[in-house]
């Protein structure tokens, strides 16, 4: 090895803006090569090295680092055809939650703007029934209660909570876009917009960030792909 193509660990630490300390954990995780040692035991790094340094922190942007991490450490291991099939799983995903992410726009704008609808039977229901019509927990509609979201009414008397038609809407709503992958706190906006003002605006401001956000993942994701492509073909082995 040529003196000119020798890499200190602080080298690669200030070309990414990290520590030595974390130069030293990627290649324990392999997501660099292993380093040549020289005599005394320090670590010799190259511009192989490098190039894959550089790699995976293009990749860490669209795939996030857990994912970044076990690319790199495949391709380190010699399974070039397992590193893309990871690829290929996260453009999957991705895929599927665009898909989601229309399909739950579909069904939300049609919830917006319906009227609640009559109950299954008289009255209002109880949080068993109402957990049954969503196919969820009751658990899940008594957190959705403690974070604000719904409000159901009490029996005199017994206590047990009842829920109205609007507040089945409601839950529907809270549902649909729970399984979109919004948090408690994303929701609350839409839910208040459409209470307060009956319209659905809120809530195409929620599904038109979610699809921008998509949009740039979908671009840092091509771009670490184009970065992996490059490093491979630089180092086949």
């Amino acid at each position: 090895m040529k003196d000119a193509d020798r890499l200190r660990p602080v080298d690669l630490a200030r070309l990414v803006g990290v520590s030595t300390q974390q130069i030293r954990n990627y290649e324990e995780a392999g997501v660099l090569p292993v380093a040549v040692r020289t005599g005394s035991g320090y670590r010799t790094f190259t511009q192989v090295h490098r190039r894959a340094l550089l790699t995976y922190r293009t990749l860490a942007k669209g795939y996030g680092p857990v994912a970044a991490t076990r690319i790199m450490r495949t391709v380190h291991a010699g399974d070039v055809p397992g590193a893309l099939a990871l690829v290929d799983a996260a453009h999957a995903a991705l895929h599927t939650e665009r898909s989601d992410l229309r399909a739950a726009s579909e069904a939300l704008e049609a919830l917006a703007r319906a009227e609640p609808q009559p109950l299954p039977g008289p009255g209002a229901l109880r949080v068993g029934e109402v957990a049954a019509l969503l196919g969820v927990r009751p658990s899940a509609l008594r957190v959705w209660e403690a974070a604000g979201l719904l409000a159901p009414g009490r029996e005199r008397g017994t206590r047990y909570r009842t829920y109205s038609p609007a507040d089945v809407r409601d839950a529907r709503l809270i549902h649909t876009l729970r399984r979109s992958h919004y948090l408690l706190d994303q929701i609350r906006p839409v839910l208040e917009g459409l209470r307060r003002e009956g319209s659905s605006a809120a809530l195409r401001s929620a599904i038109t960030a979610r699809g921008q956000a998509l949009t740039e993942r979908t671009r840092a994701m091509l771009e670490g792909a184009g970065a992996l492509h490059a490093y491979l073909a630089d180092d086949p082995a």
